[in-house]
């Protein structure tokens, strides 16, 4: 596997955990706009998620990598992304599994699972790749938070 850096997101707090996932999927974007992306692709996408915090839980961990792998890799490998709820109302520009609207989506899955933790950590970036040469970073601003 290739290790990468991704950029940074500026904080203060104690511990940073990045976690790098692979998958593999489908999507199409339901509008004319979209050119030949209105046809059934896929992608192997690659995922950072950025988490961080000041406090551990009580098995000594930020997040759980088990956890992370869980929400995005269990739920989205080999799959046709337009199949899935989140992603299917095609009158909805903001529901179009574009790489935008998948590192978003993925943002609120795995933010609202650290919402449930104990330590309360915080998801600070989520970047999918779709192709080795362009990339989604997606990073919530503080009223994102609960």
């Amino acid at each position: 596997m290739l290790h990468q850096f991704y950029p940074q997101v500026m904080h203060d707090f104690r511990y940073e955990l990045n976690k790098d996932m692979h998958l593999a999927a489908a999507h199409f974007i339901p509008d004319s706009a979209a050119g030949k992306c209105m046809d059934i692709h896929g992608h192997t996408y690659v995922i950072n998620v950025t988490i961080a915090g000041d406090e551990l839980n009580h098995t000594g961990f930020l997040a759980d990598f088990k956890l992370l792998k869980e929400i995005v890799h269990k739920r989205y490998d080999h799959t046709l992304l337009n199949d899935k709820v989140e992603f299917n109302d095609q009158k909805d520009p903001a529901a179009f599994p574009t790489t935008e609207v998948v590192a978003k989506t993925l943002w609120s899955l795995i933010q609202r699972e650290l919402d449930n933790s104990e330590n309360k950590p915080r998801c600070l970036q989520v970047l999918v790749r779709e192709t080795p040469t362009s990339y989604v970073m997606y990073r919530p601003k503080k009223g994102d938070f609960e």
